[in-house]
């Protein structure tokens, strides 16, 4: 008995501890301190221990109690769907929106994270029972160590060059080097972007990357990551202030254009580059015959 209870107990501390590395305050600004850390850390902490129950449950055998990892796995769609609703909700007063894609993959992510505990919390508890305290210190710093890695995914610096580009106007057209942005009609505010706004050139490294930076709401990602970490001079009723990614329908490489409240092109193309790849953008052309014999002949015009 008292060896099952060691075994819950490092299994909970590991999942725990897993937890909270992954958790993190950024640019995202979500999830908000203290309550929302305080809601995931606990939720956290329930995950951990019903992963750090099942492997006793198991030796014992009493497989009956393992069932109660289904009605885990049904918490857990519920935990996703949550936090969709609460980023649907703030969506409303960002002066640059997300996006459904990025919300999305947010959530997802909330929801993929609670199964990596449980895991962490189970793989632990088998660690302390096969192997004693130093088996389970060594699966905990390697499952950490993998969660991590793992959560991470690309970025788009990963698969595409970011270059700094040139803002200029034919006319009211406001371009990104030969990309159109949209038109500016009043004379005061093309004059403002030009002296004041920063623009970046993203080509991708292959058709896949195209297909990826092609998708809209990935580059919605972009926009609103550029907006977040430089700030924006934007305020509401302002559209010719909204950051803006558009593509070259030529060549598929992005123009983005933002009038930041940091002029700082360097900070702005770091913050292009580790902005995440989408799961809903990603792309694999290259995957099928149809797809490089496409991009073949696309690369050639």
């Amino acid at each position: 008995m008292e060896r099952h209870l060691a075994m819950v107990i490092s299994g909970t501390l590991a999942g725990t501890l897993s937890r909270l590395m992954l958790l993190r305050m950024d640019y995202r600004q979500y999830p908000g301190y203290p309550h929302g850390m305080i809601a995931h850390i606990s939720l956290g902490f329930i995950a951990s221990a019903m992963g750090a129950v099942a492997m006793p449950a198991i030796i014992k055998p009493d497989f009956a109690a393992v069932t109660f990892l289904a009605l885990a796995a049904q918490q857990f769609r519920e935990i996703r769907a949550m936090e969709r609703k609460t980023l649907e909700n703030l969506e409303k007063t960002e002066l640059v929106k997300r996006g459904n894609d990025y919300i999305e993959g947010i959530a997802r992510t909330f929801e993929a994270r609670n199964y990596l505990v449980m895991a962490t919390a189970m793989s632990v508890s088998a660690a302390y029972y096969f192997g004693g305290i130093p088996a389970a210190l060594l699966i905990t710093a390697l499952l950490i160590i993998f969660s991590r890695s793992f959560m991470a995914g690309e970025t788009i610096g990963d698969i595409c060059e970011v270059e700094r580009a040139g803002l200029d106007f034919t006319g009211a057209l406001l371009k990104v080097d030969e990309i159109v942005i949209m038109n500016v009609g009043l004379k005061q505010m093309r004059k403002k972007i030009l002296s004041e706004g920063l623009a970046v050139r993203i080509k991708p490294k292959g058709a896949n990357a195209r297909a990826i930076i092609n998708d809209v709401g990935q580059r919605a990602a972009i926009a609103h990551t550029a907006a977040t970490i430089l700030g924006i001079k934007k305020d509401v009723d302002t559209p010719e202030l909204t950051p803006m990614a558009r593509k070259n329908i030529d060549t598929g490489e992005i123009g983005l254009y933002i009038l930041p409240a940091i002029k700082d092109p360097e900070a702005l193309m770091l913050a292009v580059k580790r902005t995440p790849v989408l799961e809903s953008a990603r792309s694999k052309p290259l995957s099928t015959e149809a797809g490089r014999i496409a991009a073949g002949k696309y690369d050639r015009v």
